[in-house]
């Protein structure tokens, strides 16, 4: 039985579906799309202005951040397994490595995976998630993250049951993804919808993952914007100074990508 009962979204019923358990948008819109080499590095350059290699001190200072925000929930008494799911060229798991973890990665793109494993010594797979049977990493891992990540699985039972069911109880779920509770989608759906990605097919939300994690079993410990653009907000929000924006953004988690960290429950 699924876990999602999607009906049409009563404002958007074109672009949209909506679950009625979870509030997690289904855009009606999307199309798959290959995720070889050359999608990487294109989608990364034409989003970032240079490519992934050249970003590397950046995206690994971002790795050591939100290390150290796992490693204040987690237990730190013993090394810890990690998987990440869509691990690019293996950046976050080789800092997670100098921490201590045990690391293991799924990555589509050969090229990344080929240069994690010769020039990081990483242990990474050229494998989709759902390559891999539900079963076989049950309650494997104390940590699982996946960064821009699950809004691009079509098949949302599958990649939730193997979010939830990998993790050990105590263990934590770290996401980064775009959030439809944001400057974009709340005040100007006309530019959401002309430059929304159509390989992506879900939208989330601090709300709906909040919903969605507690039916899973897991408590949400951490949530951020990662990103603040008040130039893009056509309501009253967008004319506050940009402090205070900055404040209101981060105690609502209001922005158009955010992080988010779940641990899972112990079993009563």
């Amino acid at each position: 039985m699924s876990l999602f009962n999607f009906v049409p979204h009563t404002l958007y019923p074109k672009e949209y579906d909506i679950c009625q358990n979870t509030s997690v948008l289904r855009y009606k819109l999307a199309k798959h799309r290959m995720y070889g080499d050359s999608y990487f590095m294109e989608e990364y350059k034409s989003q970032y202005k240079k490519t992934y290699y050249e970003d590397e001190v950046n995206l690994r200072n971002m790795a050591i951040r939100r290390l150290r925000v796992i490693q204040k929930i987690l237990s730190t008494s013993k090394s810890k397994k990690l998987l990440e799911i869509g691990s690019a060229a293996g950046f976050f798991l080789d800092e997670a490595k100098k921490l201590g973890f045990q690391t293991k990665g799924l990555e589509l793109s050969k090229r990344e995976v080929d240069y994690s494993a010769i020039q990081l010594g990483l242990d990474v797979e050229q494998k989709s998630v759902l390559d891999i049977p539900v079963g076989l990493w049950n309650s494997e891992f104390d940590l699982l993250s996946a960064f821009f990540v699950v809004e691009h699985i079509a098949e949302i039972d599958a990649i939730w049951t193997r979010l939830s069911s990998w993790i050990k109880p105590g263990g934590i779920l770290f996401l980064a993804l775009p959030s439809s509770f944001g400057p974009s989608f709340t005040t100007n759906p006309t530019e959401w919808f002309r430059t929304h990605p159509e390989d992506h097919f879900f939208d989330y939300d601090v709300r709906s993952l909040k919903k969605l994690l507690s039916i899973l079993g897991f408590e949400l410990k951490y949530v951020r914007p990662m990103s603040y653009h008040p130039h893009r907000d056509k309501s009253f929000l967008g004319r506050l100074p940009g402090w205070l924006y900055r404040i209101y953004s981060k105690i609502a988690c209001y922005g158009d990508t955010i992080e988010v960290a779940a641990q899972k429950k112990y079993e009563v």
